[in-house]
């Protein structure tokens, strides 16, 4: 395994995340450091809007999605196609496509500083999965499948004029790269899997069952924050500012519920709750593969076991990173793993050994320091 050290200070200091950070920064010293769990919601809007305020984010678009009869339910489907809207940002460079997809609550805002980052060689498209974020919500439960998920990646390729691509997939969404390029291989160029693999264990599946089946209303930005300070820990060493934007996007604020709440279609996780009685299991897929693979491993994680990784070094074109101090899913807007990442993709060769990811606490937490 070979040891990595960080970039310099100069090349952080030109990332998405940094000028989050700074923006962020700047506007808590300027109303005096103030304790969040007191925060009014006001107070939390100009807390968001200084982040957004630091850059230009990318353009949402939208593209109609279609269900297909044969992904409909077998007894209460509708009999015809039926179309949904599909929230999607898309870099519009001339590189590599690479379209990511994320976990089983994630929205489209996930990848946003990834997307930010990406050097010329690489064209980054992300989407609100079906169900998720500002994307529509399909008509039964038992609809959201992997298949749909698949489905919806190559529709939305079929709508850019896209025949292939390299699909990054964290999670939930790693399961669906490897559906999708064992379905469709001559559309996969290529995955990069954020802590996913073909075995998931039924322990930890069960746990994240358990707590995304929950109705949450957060009635303050206090009680918010210290759920997110919770929920974001194993995406490993992150500024503040990615953690508030990333989980500010997930909710909105419901006036009938005096709070805000996610975004998602619950349908969506009970779908995954009824799945997750057994562990996740595709190694048929993963023996079927033909495309190089990137893993992106945290090495706290406790969805991807170094058996289960060793296992998936039977394929040949296998690479890993591992991130120190990282769990599941580590966040994809640090600087130095993604130089890694897009790196990999203009070049798709397999490493000659391990890479570790060190750890890089930039900054202590401001926000989340008393969550």
């Amino acid at each position: 395994m070979t040891a990595l050290g960080s970039c310099s200070d100069h090349e952080f200091e030109q990332s998405s995340a940094y000028r989050a950070e700074c923006a962020l920064r700047t506007w808590y010293a300027s109303v005096g450091s103030p304790l969040v769990r007191h925060f009014e919601w006001s107070e939390y809007d100009d807390m968001i809007a200084s982040v957004e305020a630091s850059q230009d984010w990318p353009t949402r678009r939208k593209f109609s999605y279609s269900q297909p009869v044969r992904l409909q339910d077998d007894q209460y489907g509708v009999g015809r196609p039926y179309e949904v809207s599909v929230n999607y940002s898309d870099a519009g460079a001339d590189g590599v496509p690479v379209v990511a997809i994320g976990g089983l609550i994630n929205v489209v805002q996930r990848f946003d500083f990834m997307l930010l980052d990406a050097i010329p060689q690489v064209r980054l498209i992300s989407l609100d999965m079906v169900g998720r974020g500002q994307s529509g919500w399909l008509m039964e439960q038992s609809e959201y499948t992997l298949d749909t998920y698949v489905e919806q990646v190559c529709q939305l390729l079929d709508f850019l004029g896209l025949e292939d691509c390299i699909v990054l997939g964290s999670s939930l969404g790693g399961s669906t790269a490897l559906r999708m390029a064992t379905l469709y291989p001559e559309r996969v160029k290529g995955i990069i899997l954020n802590d996913s693999g073909p075995y998931i264990p039924l322990e930890r599946r069960a746990r994240r069952a358990r707590a995304v089946g929950r109705f949450y209303v957060f009635r303050t930005p206090g009680e918010m924050i210290r759920r997110a300070a919770a929920a974001t820990r194993p995406i490993g060493p992150a500024p503040d500012a990615v953690r508030l934007y990333n989980f500010h996007h997930k909710t909105r604020y419901s006036e009938e519920q005096g709070g805000r709440i996610y975004r998602h279609d619950p349908r969506a996780t009970l779908a995954y709750r009824a799945d997750a009685v057994n562990s996740l299991n595709m190694w048929n897929e993963w023996h079927e593969l033909r495309c190089p693979v990137l893993l992106v491993h945290g090495t706290e994680s406790d969805a991807m076991s170094i058996e289960t990784i060793d296992e998936m070094r039977k394929h040949k074109e296998f690479s890993v990173i591992h991130v120190q101090g990282a769990g599941h899913t580590p966040s994809l807007c640090d600087y130095d793993l993604t130089r890694l990442v897009f790196n990999w993709v203009a070049t798709l060769k397999k490493f000659d050994k391990d890479l570790l990811m060190q750890r890089r606490d930039k900054y202590a937490s401001l926000i989340y320091a008393d969550a």
